[in-house]
């Protein structure tokens, strides 16, 4: 069974949100995507002052088995992307949820992200 914290919201395309206090957003993939897609060779983030429209294709996590992109869970302005993926992409794989995130973004409108799933509503679309 996957880890889904129940603090986060979430993409039914597999990402998770987190707010943090300056009202950006952390994203990540899920325990659950990660696990599918198997042990990550290759992370490529999105560039720092990208502009996202939500639910667009920004990202590309590979691993041995399959590559596939992730997505914005909302729009918004890449504003940090997480430069240690470069060289140990398995952080993705390890902590997901911590180390693994993926890119920091500053939503376009911070309520979109009320409209993702709860960690309820995530563990049954995946179920």
């Amino acid at each position: 069974m996957s880890n889904t914290p129940a603090d986060l919201k979430y993409a039914k395309s597999h990402e998770w949100v987190k707010k943090l206090p300056d009202g950006s957003l952390l994203i990540g993939i899920t325990d659950h995507a990660q696990a599918a897609l198997g042990d990550l060779v290759f992370v490529e983030t999105p560039k720092v002052g990208r502009k996202l429209a939500a639910n667009e294709a920004c990202c590309v996590v590979e691993s041995v088995k399959a590559a596939s992109d992730v997505y914005a869970p909302v729009a918004g302005t890449v504003t940090e992307a997480n430069d240690k993926l470069g060289e140990n992409p398995e952080l993705v794989n390890d902590a997901p949820y911590e180390a693994g995130w993926l890119w920091k973004l500053q939503p376009d409108n911070l309520a979109d992200v009320d409209g993702l799933l709860d960690a309820a509503g995530y563990t049954a679309s995946i179920a």
